[in-house]
């Protein structure tokens, strides 16, 4: 709502299969079965889409049936044509990859100045956003570019056309992870509430956003009591219900108190409690100028929707440099933000040229960089929110100076 009172176009597309963006706009969207869901505009400048990844799957899946179908017929491998849609949709992170590529492809039509993408809760987010690499790994070892390649040169015309639409995926899907790490164009914005058991999952959160290279622009704390003025007479003789209210807005600014501590150079931003449930435009454009700043320079705290851009939160990439000695003898140290909840999840591995970081629930696969390859892990070490993994030159693969050093 705020960048469209800034005469700023927004697509707002949601990912929530359980189809709750429709509920909140008071707004029923068609849902034709077999289709793909269109975009309705419910504003001049506002348009909104709920992204049916069903659909997408079964028109996607058709769309690559009738391109292997083109290339003829062959006696070996599978007959995807004999397949129906819906058997695929029991493999993993196949609907969220393509409800990706759908917003990725809306993003990439500069038709609108802002994509806002409502997603589901953190958990099922954090799967959506681990997808691409995921499926970028996995056919980086199963069948590797070079062995593609030699595919679309061979006299397997079903074969060749595979590995063409094999080589579009890769490229979707690699332009879907490349807008994620993108922190000039994506940023996240964690909606949470006061309660105690939200706080740690908050910091998981931007732990998990910190190890997949998202920049977390802001911290929403939704539903927080608005203030009441203090009772005229004797405390004792108020009602409880107002005591009880005080003192459920004392323990929410506590949690948000301990939440601003935990997360330094993020925005607090609050959202008070509307009394009746926000739902249609006119209610849900009332709660967006209700947002406020729970930072103690209201002044000077960015608001949300006042800037777009916002806040550049530190990247997730590593950054590598030599710490120490020459050839041989050489320490270099990889450094990367990751302010880590629960050090005792923190684990690493190596895999070829890979490092496998996870921590807080969440892994990745980081390809190392060239100098490192040659490397051993010598050791690892969290500081003050950053991970820290040292490398010393392996003798068997570093090259040797002129003096055999």
């Amino acid at each position: 709502m705020s960048y469209a009172r800034a005469a700023q176009t927004v697509l707002l597309a949601s990912l929530d299969q359980a189809h709750s963006l429709g509920d909140a706009l008071g707004f029923r969207f068609p849902h034709d079965p077999g289709t793909v869901t269109g975009i309705t505009r419910v504003l001049p400048g506002l348009d909104v889409i709920e992204v049916d990844s069903l659909a997408l799957l079964e028109d996607r899946f058709r769309d690559v049936t009738r391109m292997l179908s083109a290339g003829g017929a062959h006696d070996h491998g599978i007959d995807l044509a004999a397949l129906d849609p819906a058997e695929l949709t029991g493999l993993p992170g196949v609907q969220e990859l393509l409800m990706l590529v759908e917003i990725a492809q809306f993003a990439d039509e500069n038709e609108w100045d802002v994509v806002v993408v409502d997603c589901p809760p953190s958990a099922d987010m954090l799967r959506i956003v681990t997808a691409p690499d995921t499926l970028l790994g996995y056919l980086e070892r199963v069948w590797p570019p070079h062995a593609r390649a030699m595919s679309t040169i061979g006299t397997d015309l079903r074969r060749a056309v595979l590995a063409a639409t094999v080589d579009r995926i890769v490229k979707a899907v690699g332009e879907v992870r490349d807008l994620l790490a993108d922190h000039d164009r994506t940023g996240a914005r964690l909606v949470t509430v006061a309660e105690r058991v939200a706080l740690a999952e908050s910091g998981r959160v931007r732990s998990a956003a910190a190890l997949l290279g998202l920049r977390l622009d802001a911290v929403i704390v939704n539903k927080v009591l608005p203030p009441m003025p203090e009772p005229s007479g004797p405390a004792e003789e108020a009602h409880p219900a107002v005591h009880w209210y005080h003192n459920r807005r004392a323990e929410q600014f506590d949690v948000i108190e301990a939440l601003g501590k935990a997360m330094r150079d993020i925005p607090v931003l609050i959202a008070q409690h509307t009394g009746a449930e926000p739902v249609g435009l006119g209610s849900l454009q009332a709660l967006s100028f209700g947002v406020d700043s729970a930072a103690s320079d209201a002044e000077t705290a960015p608001m949300l929707g006042d800037n777009p851009a916002e806040v550049r939160t530190r990247s997730g990439e590593p950054v590598v440099r030599l710490e120490s000695g020459t050839g041989l003898h050489s320490v270099y140290a990889m450094r990367m933000h990751l302010p880590v909840v629960d050090p005792a999840t923190l684990r690493l591995g190596r895999v070829e040229d890979d490092l496998i970081v996870g921590a807080d629930g969440v892994r990745r696969r980081l390809r190392l960089a060239p100098v490192l390859r040659r490397c051993t892990v010598d050791d690892a070490e969290l500081d003050s929110g950053y991970l820290v993994v040292r490398f010393r030159p392996d003798p068997d693969v570093w090259p040797l100076t002129p003096e055999g050093r």
